[in-house]
């Protein structure tokens, strides 16, 4: 006996016996939807793109076959705008889609997440282990990166001469450093022969250097897929661009984009653009200050001109013609000489009223001189007496003085006939007890005086 079940997004339930229920077509391919993305994960689909189909919505359809089936897909416009390239009929893809099922028709089919050119994941794995092979050695080491000069006086771009990024290159050199010598090392940015021309191009930079006046590297190319942009991911050539003596910007693809190249160089812009924008960032920060010093030196000059022309308007205003001034100085001169002469009169008036009552006070002041010549001469009498009484007293008491010193004098008792006596030493001998036989003395007289010497010794 068999069991009915009911289907429903919760499972399916098993029915009483005997009973059934009818789902709808809708709700079929809702559970068979469900079932799909449910059991198959996000999964990689590689295939060839055949009806491509590129709708105003901005969504992608197409179909991704093989030899022997195909499978309708859909890639909506938020994953189609970042795709790094543009997918076309015939082109080999591989697809990171999620199997689903379109519940309005029931058909079948893919939703792509992204898409790559087939033989991308084996590139992506050969990137990784020469990424790691590299780092290990210390190839990317962030120590051994150079700055770059803020003012090169030189700089060197190595690409393909008929690369678009050469021309936004130069175009933007020139917008932002214009006159900024540069010079062009050709070579072949895309293909099997890529890598050995770009280590050639960066040699024959290094050598030619000094004498091309170079002090900075641009390496660059315009966008492209993981395979246009394979030669940038060449060992020799990252080995190459690690041992270069000049400091390299890289400027490879999109900002998106990165290969073994730009982690080698000293410094990675996201565009060709962006590594010419790096390579002139002191010239085109120069040139901005500069120009906003200008403007700032531009409105000081305005304002002293403006102050300048406000002090000549004043200075205008207050100008008076020579004739009204010499005019005007003559009344002037005449205005002041009348108040001198006033002045003068008032201040001569006042003098002599001045004059005339000090003569009346002097006047008046004039003693009586002939009392005064009669007391005068009477004094001068009275100190003639008196000087000659006090000469004549200090006279005589002077000669009494002089008496009594010639008195003291020993040369006056000399005169009388006595004598000074002097021991070898020049004092005074008073006494003989102090002398000894053999003793030399002095003996002064009145005039003169003779050497003795101690024979005999008295009592």
């Amino acid at each position: 006996m068999s069991t009915l079940y009911d289907v429903s997004p919760d499972g399916f339930l098993p029915h009483a016996e005997g009973t059934f229920r009818v789902i709808s077509v809708s709700e079929l391919n809702r559970l068979a939807r469900a079932a799909l993305e449910t059991s198959l994960p996000l999964l990689w689909v590689g295939g060839e793109i055949s009806n491509l189909t590129r709708a105003a919505s901005g969504h992608i359809y197409f179909t991704l076959k093989d030899a022997q089936a195909q499978v309708r897909c859909a890639m909506w416009r938020n994953r189609a705008q970042v795709l790094p390239f543009r997918p076309e009929n015939g082109m080999r893809v591989e697809a990171r889609a999620l199997v689903t099922l379109y519940e309005a028709r029931g058909d079948y089919q893919i939703n792509v997440e992204t898409l790559r050119p087939a033989g991308t994941g084996n590139l992506a794995e050969a990137f990784r282990r020469l990424k790691d092979k590299l780092a290990a050695e210390g190839l990317f080491d962030p120590a051994r990166r150079r700055p770059l000069p803020a003012f090169p006086g030189g700089i060197g771009i190595i690409t393909s001469p008929a690369a678009a990024a050469l021309r936004d290159v130069l175009v933007t050199l020139r917008r932002r450093a214009p006159g900024l010598p540069v010079m062009i090392y050709p070579a072949s940015v895309q293909g099997v022969d890529a890598p050995r021309q770009l280590c050639a191009a960066l040699t024959a930079a290094a050598q030619r250097a000094e004498t091309d006046g170079i002090e900075l590297i641009l390496l660059v190319r315009g966008g492209g897929s993981l395979e246009d942009l394979w030669a940038f991911n060449d060992e020799t050539l990252a080995r190459t661009i690690a041992a270069f003596p000049l400091p390299i910007v890289s400027g490879i693809g999109h900002e998106t984009d990165f290969t073994i190249a730009d982690f080698a160089a000293d410094l990675r812009a996201p565009t060709p653009t962006g590594a010419a924008e790096l390579a002139s960032a002191g010239y085109f920060s120069a040139r901005h200050a500069l120009t906003v010093t200008a403007q700032h030196l531009h409105q000081a000059i305005v304002r002293q001109v403006e102050a300048l022309a406000q002090r000549t308007d004043r200075s205008a205003l207050r100008l008076v013609h020579p004739r009204d001034r010499l005019r005007r100085a003559r009344e002037n001169t005449t205005y002041q000489e009348r108040r001198l002469r006033q002045a003068m009169a008032v201040r001569l008036g006042e003098c002599a009223h001045r004059l005339s009552k000090l003569e009346l006070r002097l006047n008046a002041q004039i003693p009586a001189t002939t009392a005064l010549h009669k007391q005068i001469d009477g004094i001068g009498e009275r100190l003639d007496r008196a000087t000659h009484a006090l000469v004549y007293a200090q006279r005589q008491k002077l000669d009494t003085l002089s008496t009594g010193l010639r008195q003291l004098n020993p040369d006056a008792v000399l005169t009388r006939g006595y004598s000074i006596v002097r021991n070898a030493e020049g004092h005074i001998v008073r006494a003989a007890a102090g002398l000894r036989l053999g003793d030399p003395l002095a003996v002064q007289f009145t005039e003169g005086g003779v050497d003795v010497m101690v024979d005999q010794l008295w009592g």
